[in-house]
């Protein structure tokens, strides 16, 4: 016997038509797969909107995004650092399972691991990747073009993204010289390339690679397209921008340098999403393409009292506390994702790769052993139908740096099931437990008065820890941290 899915498919209609409108997900068809831009930006804290309440910035684009669509109050990060959330979003494996653990910068991807760009290339999409990387540095199995992006432009290294000057980027693997931003590198250490990122030079990196981005939407408008965006600002702590000008709007803050860094760098973050709107709205494609924003873990510690990035959040970028995990998440899909909703449903980046091929109808490519939930019942007010994870789940080695290893007994680990979150930074600690729904700060430890429910969660924490793959960078050049 047939499935439904077998009869639409007879009938030349996917499984998207069901949950985004009385879409054809033909590659041929009138209107096609719909188009996908997913843009995550780097440390940006849950509340450093508008729309989430922030009293500093004035976020309208990124606010119009979310009143046009979906916002979700209860998103988390995969991990609370850079590298293993991008890895937990591209596999849709959580941090017990996924390939890369730690934050060196320069752990690869395995030849094996399936990317979502690779699940959305079986349907006829062209993918293109324009930001940081950070999960595969050039010459090993984790370059993106490797997984499924026709282009990459940008850094694939993630410390190579800790300079808004580079000498070059890259573009599938190929080395980009940047004009006017030579100088002897200092990457033989960290505190010299801490000093030697604040060099500026002629050419913005950031503006580089939304152009680049822009210009793949223009050349892919026909679709079906996938323009992934995981830009660097406002990441780091940068005295100066000199090609940028938003800067201007805060010269005159009495803060810190730095600050008024961070501060320009959000406002042309709302800027270029802005832009992107305009674009697909400009190419006639505003209604068959579906745009996510979210920021890749919690925020800075080190502004907190300036622009209160995680506002009640215990915890910062870093930890596995609230201000740690939780992130802004929205979604916009005019006709498809209904205007001005939001939604408490408990959802992590694993949740990326299923749902977007979801979008695409391209399930039957998914690999089986996903941690990820499809999320697109709760986009298209389906809440009925929506799957419900029965935890999620996060751990974190910490990383001695001199040797890129993991530190014995460092291992962050936080599982949330229902209102409950449990805790942990140090393999040699107990578990805190936390009742989210009248504690959002995590003051009050109630592992010792709620003792079954926070074993239950520490058998989650068990069986979750999966092996861990090898973490170690591949050999370098002598004296550099990146190709």
């Amino acid at each position: 016997m047939h499935s439904r899915r077998d009869f639409l498919r007879a009938l030349g209609i996917g499984a998207i038509s069901l949950s985004l409108g009385d879409v054809s997900i033909g590659a041929k068809g009138a209107v096609g797969r719909p188009n996908i831009v997913f843009i995550i930006v780097d440390d940006l804290g849950q509340y450093d909107l508008s729309c989430t309440g922030s009293s500093v910035f004035k976020t309208p684009n990124i606010d119009r995004l979310a009143a046009e669509g979906i916002r979700f109050t209860e998103a988390y990060s995969g991990c609370t650092v850079c590298a293993p959330a991008r890895s937990t979003l591209m596999t849709g494996l959580h941090m017990g399972h996924t390939t890369v653990r730690g934050n060196t910068g320069g752990i690869s991807l395995r030849a094996e691991d399936v990317t979502v760009a690779e699940v959305l290339k079986k349907v006829g999409y062209t993918c293109g990747g324009f930001g940081k990387w950070g999960i595969g540095d050039v010459g090993t199995p984790g370059e993106p073009e490797k997984h499924g992006f026709d282009i990459f432009f940008g850094y694939y290294h993630q410390v190579h993204a800790h300079t808004y000057y580079p000498r070059y980027l890259w573009r599938n693997g190929e080395k980009v010289p940047l004009a006017g931003n030579e100088r002897p590198y200092v990457e033989h250490n960290l505190k010299e390339f801490r000093e030697d990122k604040n060099h500026t030079g002629e050419q913005f990196s950031h503006h580089l690679i939304l152009e680049e981005a822009k210009d793949f939407i223009r050349e892919n408008k026909d679709g079906p397209f996938f323009c992934y965006c995981p830009w660097t600002p406002p990441h780091g702590t940068y005295p100066k921008i000199p090609h940028e000008p938003a800067m201007k709007d805060f010269k005159d803050k009495p803060w810190p340098e730095e600050a008024k860094v961070y501060a320009g760098l959000v406002k042309m973050i709302d800027r270029n999403v802005g832009e992107i709107l305009a674009l697909l709205k400009e190419l006639n494609i505003d209604d068959r393409t579906i745009v996510f924003f979210c920021s890749d873990n919690g925020g800075l510690s080190g502004f907190k009292d300036i622009f209160h990035s995680t506002g009640p959040l215990r915890g910062n970028k870093g930890t596995f506390y609230e201000g740690g995990l939780r992130v802004p998440l929205m979604a916009r899909y005019p006709g498809r994702i209904g205007p001005g909703r939001e939604s408490d449903h408990l959802c992590y980046f694993p949740d990326v790769m299923p749902t977007l091929a979801e979008i695409a109808g391209a399930e039957d490519y998914l690999p089986a052993n996903l941690d990820g939930l499809s999320i697109v019942p709760t986009l298209t007010g389906r809440t009925k139908d929506q799957k419900r994870h029965k935890f999620l789940y996060w751990e974190y080695p910490k990383i001695n740096f001199a040797t890129k290893t993991a530190i014995p007994g460092e291992l962050n680990q936080a599982v949330r099931m229902g209102k409950w979150k449990l805790v942990r930074h140090r393999t040699d600690e107990s578990f805190a437990l936390y009742d989210l729904s009248g504690d959002i700060g995590e003051e009050n430890d109630l592992a010792g008065a709620y003792p079954k429910i926070a074993a239950r969660l520490e058998g989650y924490a068990r069986q979750s820890h999966g092996p861990v793959p090898r973490q170690k960078e591949a050999d370098l050049p002598e004296g550099r941290r990146f190709r």
